[in-house]
């Protein structure tokens, strides 16, 4: 299990115009909704979007999957919404695969709400939480080199780019493809963009942690 803080992990994240929060099995068909207009759009990116469109049970038994490891202190996955949280706008997570002391920050948006600086207001919201929240010490987020969108949203958060690794990460065409490394400090963090972002975090039982 990895532990976040004693206020931790946070369950509900609200930005200036998201709401950031924990999968719920009952978002099923906004989720596939999403997925399903954005196919197209991820498939590039994505390598579990060749695995799409899956029905309403299989989408289930992933939110359950996600929530339960959630609750477990396993993985952190987000969705992310409007502030009425009727529409889902995309995905996002801190995830724990690289070690207690750091987490590994994800993004997808559905296409039609692409371009609007969402991805970027949601990195900055989730850098903030793995510092201060969880306490690690590094994030990091990879991306394919060619995802220029992608690549983008590190560098205006004040990561650097660390290390481009060869043939490392599985495309969607079941391809090796390079990926870019961008990584965070906690030593670093205060300085960063980041840390302005201006949200507010809740813990499982709606008590304010940020």
């Amino acid at each position: 299990m990895i532990d976040a803080s004693p206020g931790g992990p946070a369950y509900r994240i609200i930005t200036r115009r998201l709401v950031v929060r924990c999968w719920d099995p009952a978002d099923a068909s906004r989720v596939k909704e999403s997925v399903d207009a954005s196919l197209e759009h991820l498939r590039p990116w994505m390598p579990w979007a060749m695995n799409e469109p899956t029905d309403i049970s299989a989408r289930i038994q992933w939110l359950r999957r996600s929530r339960g490891e959630f609750d477990l202190g396993k993985d952190f996955t987000y969705g992310i919404f409007d502030r009425e949280e009727t529409i889902v706008i995309g995905g996002t997570g801190l995830h724990t695969r690289l070690g207690p002391q750091a987490r590994e920050i994800g993004y997808w948006i559905r296409i039609d709400y692409a371009g609007q600086g969402l991805a970027t207001e949601v990195a900055a919201a989730l850098t903030r939480v793995a510092f201060v929240v969880d306490g690690v010490t590094r994030v990091e987020i990879r991306c394919d080199p060619r995802n220029t969108r992608s690549a983008a949203i590190p560098r205006k958060l004040g990561y650097q780019h660390e290390a481009t690794l060869r043939r490392r990460i599985l495309g969607s065409d079941g391809q090796p493809r390079d990926a870019m490394i961008w990584t965070l400090l906690s030593d670093e963090f205060p300085a960063s963009p980041a840390a302005a972002a201006q949200i507010e975090a809740f813990d499982v039982a709606g008590r304010r942690v940020l």
